[in-house]
């Protein structure tokens, strides 16, 4: 039997990878962790969740400040947003959240962190700064980069990504967004609240593409009323740096060319997985344009080494990365053939309202060819939504022809936190009849969950049949009350 250096190294210390050095080195396992960045922490520290949710924050808090008098408050004139301290708050926030994620944490569970750029030298070592290591096993988790979309002009013209929006020195008079998708949809109506104004420009003919259009649509109308011009259906055509300006030439979907100018461009067209500089085809590592080929057990071709989160083409979400992490402990350490299963992975758009999905929505239901019936409840109809001033969207659930539940989708206020709920009900096969006659506190707009279930059940209990039988059993004399003719 070789010998190794380490029972398992990990490539990558974001969520996918952290959470395998996490669980490895506390059950035991001689645990190896490289990142080449100088903290852990990954993306979605430093330039994703963590900043874009505090940066969402403040900017729905100006925006409430700017509109107290719909709160029955006095009407307030706001300065303008130095956004070195929206900047200096997010850090902070980040600092606070590095602390957990820190190397002394992480060797204080048992782990090695190493710091450098790895590159394999066999199926088993990596070359890092100088030195080899060797592993029984090896994770790849180092995650993606924002997309370089091959736009004319694009080369030469100063752009921004999630890399650098969070940390900019003054707040963009005017910004040209890039893509449709949950990142650009955020920033762009985060921007806008603070006062930047915002062109989106996306060349598909409706926002956040996965999603069933109308729930896509009653965000976009939500962003134009707040200010958002967008231009969807459009082709890039190309980029032009005017100094201060920047130029972003598309055809619409008219076919007429039309010229946006803007201070700032920020580039939201997807991402790529980071499987450059580590000598994986020197391995023969299979990769193809999403990343790295794995099985549901997450091994690659190369049974002793896994990819994990962004890096593999997957779901991009930090908490499916952290699940992930989970299938590789179970595999690598625990030696039990855990294979992963998506059916309800949950993820949610964190614009105002939120969007929130788990299963299959409307979209997702007609492609697979399954016949199914849609339930909704409308956040008007809330108490607590309409006390809070919250009167936009809705919560849909979609039900097979057994009529179970295969998925639901929420817009609205804290529509991730209600999902809580959903995932709960569905990954745990509970009954929708469970569901309708659990008590929820009231005044809470989670009884929105209650009330969708019950809309299920209320034409069967209160049906004409059900009728006769109780008026025929009980003597029950009917109606007290008949409407005028």
């Amino acid at each position: 039997m070789a010998n190794y250096d380490f029972d398992i190294g990990v490539i990558g210390g974001g969520a996918a990878g952290l959470t395998i050095t996490s669980g490895a080195a506390q059950l035991g396992a001689k645990t190896l962790l490289v990142e080449k960045e100088k903290k852990l922490g990954g993306d979605c520290l430093h330039f994703g969740c963590v900043p874009s949710k505090t940066l969402i924050k403040t900017a729905n808090v100006y925006h409430m400040m700017k509109n107290a008098k719909q709160f029955g408050l006095p009407p307030v004139e706001l300065p303008p947003v130095d956004f070195k301290q929206v900047s200096k708050r997010i850090k902070s926030v980040i600092d606070i959240i590095q602390k957990h994620d820190s190397e002394e944490r992480f060797c204080s569970l048992g782990a090695r962190v190493e710091f450098g750029e790895p590159k394999f030298s066999d199926e088993h070592t990596i070359h890092l700064n100088g030195k080899s290591y060797s592993a029984k096993n090896w994770v790849i988790a180092t995650g993606s980069s924002p997309g370089t979309p091959p736009i004319n002009g694009l080369d030469n013209t100063p752009f921004i990504t999630n890399k650098e929006i969070f940390y900019l020195d003054h707040l963009p008079r005017s910004m040209i967004v890039l893509g449709g998708g949950p990142i650009g949809i955020e920033m762009a109506q985060a921007f806008c609240r603070l006062g930047t104004k915002v062109f989106v420009v996306n060349r598909g003919n409706q926002i956040l593409g996965k999603e069933d259009r109308d729930m896509a649509d009653e965000v976009m109308q939500i962003m134009r009323s707040e200010g958002v011009v967008f231009h969807l259906d459009a082709s890039i055509e190309a980029t032009k740096d005017l100094g201060s300006e920047k130029e972003v030439l598309i055809t619409d979907n008219q076919g007429e060319t039309v010229s946006l100018r803007a201070e700032t461009i920020l580039v939201a067209l997807g991402r790529a997985a980071n499987t450059g500089g580590m000598g994986l085809a020197d391995i023969g590592l299979e990769i193809d344009q999403r990343g790295i080929k794995v099985d549901r057990r997450l091994r690659t071709n190369h049974k002793h080494i896994y990819a994990a989160g962004d890096v593999n083409g997957g779901f991009q979400f930090t908490h499916a990365a952290g699940y992930e992490g989970g299938i590789v402990v179970s595999n690598a350490i625990f030696h039990l053939p855990r294979k992963t299963d998506y059916t309800f992975l949950p993820w949610c758009t964190y614009t105002a309202p939120e969007l929130a999905s788990i299963g299959m929505n409307e979209k997702a239901a007609q492609a697979a060819g399954i016949d199914y019936t849609v339930w909704s409840e409308h956040f008007k109809d809330n108490d607590r939504s309409l006390a809070e001033g919250d009167k936009t969207g809705k919560i849909k659930m979609i039900l097979d022809e057994k009529e179970k539940p295969i998925g639901v989708q929420i817009l609205g206020p804290h529509a991730g936190d209600l999902m809580g709920e959903w995932v709960a009900v569905l990954n745990g096969k509970v009954k929708l009849s469970t569901l309708a006659s659990a008590v929820h506190p009231y005044p809470t707009i989670a009884e929105i969950n209650k009330r969708v279930a019950g809309t299920f059940f209320s034409p069967k209990i209160f049906s004409d049949k059900i009728k006769k039988g109780l008026k025929f059993f009980f003597n029950l004399k009917g109606r007290a009350c008949n409407p005028e003719t």
